[in-house]
């Protein structure tokens, strides 16, 4: 599944680039739910329940603590296609349904 794809269905979703064009960072709310590589979308950060973070690192060998993000708080999904299906569209969900929670219900899509 193309995790560009995945994000910007979002309802709410935009694209924006503040760390580079290299890497895509995708919003809500102008709150970040995921970033990926632009071209070599070979991993996915992810926001995740803390205890949910321990468990995915645990039980699936391509998530990682979050590369460059609060380790509690973020997943790293490998892209390599080793996930069980739909398991990374409930990831990229969960992590977005995080952002939206905590935002002013005015600025909720």
């Amino acid at each position: 599944m193309d995790v560009h794809a995945l994000c910007a269905a979002m309802p709410g979703a935009t694209l924006t680039f503040p760390f580079g064009e290299d890497t895509a960072v995708y919003k809500v709310g102008g709150r970040i739910f995921a970033l990926t590589g632009v071209d070599r979308g070979q991993s996915v950060n992810l926001k995740a329940e803390p205890q949910d973070v321990t468990g995915l690192v645990e039980t699936y060998e391509a998530v990682s603590r979050g590369y460059h993000m609060n380790k509690k708080h973020w997943v790293t999904v490998q892209l390599d296609g080793t996930l069980p299906p739909g398991l990374l569209e409930e990831l990229v969900e969960d992590s977005y349904d995080l952002v939206v929670d905590r935002l002013p219900a005015r600025d909720r899509p």
